[in-house]
């Protein structure tokens, strides 16, 4: 059974339909993130989850109980903030409890689960600090353990690392995680950052346009996006559009602006598609049986450390990406040189063509 189920949800503002019929379920102990573009619906419906705004149609439920009559301060659902929404005039200790004193407790029992929150998030050290005089990594500590001490049902993130640098992000994701899973807590994540999703979900759900195009664990989620969009959106790809040539039973010849390629899947012939892989899967050279080549010019060769992308155009709207290791020999390979490219058939993808 799901501890937060969202069943037919729809929010419009004014002529907008910002959530259209949504379905959404997480597990109990399940990290989960929204993941999709501004504008897409994935910060609306975490308000509606923690009923900050109303749904216009549908049902929300959580640990089996219905939320459409319950206010949010009674769901016991907690929300980290992008903008961390701390208190400025309390100290670190003041602003982890302030939850627990809102809700009656009395100081005997706020005390030792302030302290036990402080020493989760190895803040105890700062807790008499204003808060302030912290650090955004340390403001994103204090505001975790705000929202874990009252023990919520459910915990929402919108954003909790957007204000931190790369570096000091990515720590921030591998500790947040061990630490829910150390508790098991229920999360939802609202994030635009492909990187951040992978790294801390159990699963992901992609939006577009207030629907949610594929929902799955990051793995298969990278090596078999559902749709174009999530292909396009997660991760790096190599995109070709073209047309089914032939078909022989479930394997397609299609033919595109660099090459025909082999793809094993079900489209009539004739019909437009757009052709996708993953640049890991691309090497410099002509393959065997069981690849597909393409001939293509290269337009540029971008080392960046411990990978090296050399990109490559077909026409106008292709876009050829081969990742090779730092180390790679590229064999004198220089922009404006014609290359040939192949990867393995069983790695590529196709789709209906994406409308005009």
């Amino acid at each position: 059974m799901a501890h937060l189920a969202v069943h037919g949800v729809v929010k419009r503002f004014g002529a907008q339909t910002v959530v259209d019929g949504l379905d959404f379920a997480v597990a109990r102990g399940e990290l989960v993130s929204l993941l999709g573009p501004s504008g897409c619906g994935k910060t609306t419906l975490l308000r509606l989850i923690a009923g900050l705004v109303l749904a216009d149609g549908g049902r929300i439920t959580l640990a089996g109980r219905e939320l459409a009559a319950v206010p949010a301060h009674r769901r016991n659902v907690s929300v980290v903030f992008q903008n961390y929404a701390l208190f400025p005039h309390l100290s670190v200790r003041e602003n982890v409890g302030f939850g627990l004193r809102a809700r009656k407790l009395p100081g005997a029992e706020v005390a030792p689960k302030v302290e036990e929150a402080l020493a989760l998030v190895r803040m105890q050290a700062f807790a008499d600090r204003p808060v302030t005089q912290l650090s955004g990594g340390q403001q994103q500590r204090v505001a975790v353990a705000r929202a874990l001490v009252v023990q919520p049902d459910l915990l929402l993130l919108d954003e909790p690392f957007s204000a931190l640098d790369r570096k000091l992000r990515e720590t921030m994701q591998i500790e947040l995680k061990a630490l829910l899973k150390a508790r098991a807590m229920t999360a939802v994540f609202v994030t635009h950052d492909q990187d951040e999703a992978l790294a801390v979900s159990d699963r992901i759900a992609v939006m577009n346009a207030g629907r949610i195009e594929q929902f799955t664990d990051p793995g298969t989620l990278y090596a078999k996006p559902a749709t174009a969009f999530a292909l396009d959106f997660v991760g790096l790809s190599t995109r070709l559009a073209g047309r089914v040539a032939a078909v022989d039973g479930e394997r397609l010849q299609v033919e595109t602006a660099a090459g025909a390629l082999r793809v094993e899947a079900g489209f009539s012939r004739g019909a437009p598609v757009l052709v996708g892989v993953r640049p890991e899967r691309i090497r410099l050279g002509p393959g065997g049986e069981g690849d597909n080549t393409v001939q293509a010019v290269v337009s540029d060769i971008v080392p960046l450390g411990a990978r090296t992308h050399v990109y490559a155009q077909a026409i106008e709207g292709d876009r050829l990406l081969c990742e090779l290791p730092g180390h790679a020999d590229l064999g004198g390979l220089a922009p404006g040189a014609t290359t040939a490219l192949h990867w393995p058939v069983a790695d590529t993808l196709v789709y209906p063509a994406p409308a005009a």
